[in-house]
């Protein structure tokens, strides 16, 4: 139930709005004839004043920039649409809205302005990146909430080098609607300009020819981009920070201690000067569980900005440490591309073998066992301190001093029964079991037991200064963060 990278197409029935202002067409002029030679691409901003789509109906529609896919959203131009011109992009139910081009590589900023359609509620949506053409995506930023008529304009930095096409996702369906305008993307030199128009390859050409789309899936597969994950989102709420952001980091690059990033298999606060998370949260169910083998290629991580050390395998190499993943490979087995994103080295911490293979190995088998028992857990993992001991002794860095060996490794779960409304059933089921532990990076004297360091979110939120479960109501996270789990199995 985590967030899928791969496109999936469904047709929604109109939606019944007895409550909101009824909806009216967008312009009625007739859409312009299609001649022999198509005028070139305007730079970015989209503004959609070239576009006249007036139904929901999936289909692309030709604007000043290139073409875009319509799915479930139309050009609105009603009073109620809030838009900064006569015209603006309108999302119902599950609805997206894709580049069916690529945009000039080097883009660094892109602005999205969003508002909530007439007196209608508010919205979540997510932008989605892909930087092959469009045959896979993986998500950037953290999800956003727009409520509210007027028109907000949301920033995301620090994106590509490479050619790359967007997509927004609306994620919180299905009653309420939503308006995008005005999407600007920005390189140094200027605003970007679609380069690559056309076919690609990608799911929207090959969703009627089966043989040619399981070959493109084995061709990503090999190549394993960076954030391709496909598992099968049933529960919006199932979000990997669901929980919250614990050190509010941002998708700055300037914010190189604290940076936001995101992957469809698990969010990261990467702590860039230290080469290794402080933090990394997902969430698991049954859906993410399957037959896909453990990949074991470790790489560096594409998504992080060029500035950032790339850490790599070789930073570990004959160090006596592992490279210890935070999401775990066998959390990630539903396919391929998921399991292989788990070894990106951002998701990587130098962790002493007995830790790793021993004491964390069962902690991760007990968190699956419990997904076969009908829970999900929503699971934050990170580290603090500095200098372990590993099968060598004890180190302070590896890599010459770019990659920190941290003393104390932690892990909080949220274990509560697969179902919905999560955070509320988190914040008032009695029975959700806060599971946190708190273990030595010390290969030395590490136990293999992880019940032997069972603590609390207090205890690691004063070690590490983080808020862990920030997005519960105040007097939940007072009442959760003060529990001891007994590790029991039923």
């Amino acid at each position: 139930m985590h967030a899928s990278a791969y496109l999936t197409l469904a047709t929604f029935g109109l939606l019944a709005c007895s409550q909101q202002p009824p909806e009216t067409a967008t312009a009625t002029r007739a859409p312009q004839a299609s001649t022999a030679q198509q005028p070139a691409p305007a730079p970015f901003p989209e503004t959609f004043e070239a576009g006249s789509k007036g139904a929901y109906e999936e289909a692309d529609e030709p604007l000043a920039t290139g073409a875009w896919h319509f799915q479930d959203a139309l050009i609105g131009s009603s009073p109620q649409d809030h838009k900064s011109g006569e015209r603006a992009a309108r999302l119902r139910n599950l609805g997206r809205l894709s580049m069916r081009f690529d945009a000039a590589a080097g883009v660094r900023r892109i602005t999205i302005s969003a508002a909530a359609y007439g007196q209608d509620g508010p919205s979540t949506w997510e932008l989605w990146v892909s930087r092959d053409g469009g045959r896979t995506y993986a998500r950037t930023g953290a999800p956003v909430v727009t409520s509210g008529p007027g028109l907000e304009p949301h920033v995301f930095a620090g994106l590509a080098n490479e050619p790359l096409r967007l997509e927004i996702r609306k994620t919180s369906g299905p009653k309420n609607r939503l308006d995008i305008d005005d999407i600007v993307l920005e390189t140094a030199a200027g605003p970007a300009v679609a380069v690559g128009t056309g076919a690609t390859g990608g799911y929207f050409e090959n969703r009627n020819n089966r043989q040619n789309s399981a070959s493109q899936k084995a061709t990503t597969t090999t190549q394993y981009p960076a954030g391709a994950g496909t598992g099968t989102a049933q529960d919006p709420n199932d979000g990997n920070l669901a929980l919250g952001n614990p050190s509010g980091a941002t998708s700055d690059p300037a914010n190189a201690s604290n940076y936001l990033l995101v992957h469809p298999e698990f969010t990261i606060g990467y702590n860039a000067p230290r080469g290794i998370p402080t933090w990394v949260s997902w969430h698991i169910d049954k859906a993410d569980l399957g037959q896909a083998p453990r990949q074991n290629n470790f790489r560096p991580d594409a998504a992080l900005p060029r500035q950032f050390y790339p850490v790599t395998p070789a930073s570990y190499a004959r160090s006596g440490f592992d490279k210890g993943h935070n999401c775990p490979s066998g959390d990630r087995t539903a396919d391929l591309d998921a399991n292989s994103n788990t070894f990106l080295m951002t998701n990587m911490v130098p962790q002493a073998p007995k830790n790793n293979q021993q004491t964390w190995a069962h902690l991760e088998e007990y968190g699956r066992s419990q997904i076969q028992r009908g829970q999900e857990i929503y699971v934050i993992m990170g580290n603090y301190g500095r200098g372990g001991t590993g099968s060598n002794g004890f180190v302070q860095t590896l890599d010459q001093g770019r990659v920190t060996v941290p003393s104390r490794i932690w892990k909080v779960m949220v274990i509560l029964p697969d179902g919905t409304n999560d955070l509320q059933r988190i914040a008032t089921d009695p029975t959700v079991r806060i599971l946190a532990i708190d273990t030595p990076n010390d290969n030395n004297t590490v136990s293999p037991d992880w019940k032997q360091y069972l603590t609390s979110v207090d205890k690691i939120e004063a070690a590490t200064g983080l808020d862990l479960l920030s997005a519960l109501p105040r007097d939940a996270q007072a009442r959760l963060q003060k529990l001891v789990d007994t590790g029991r199995a039923e």
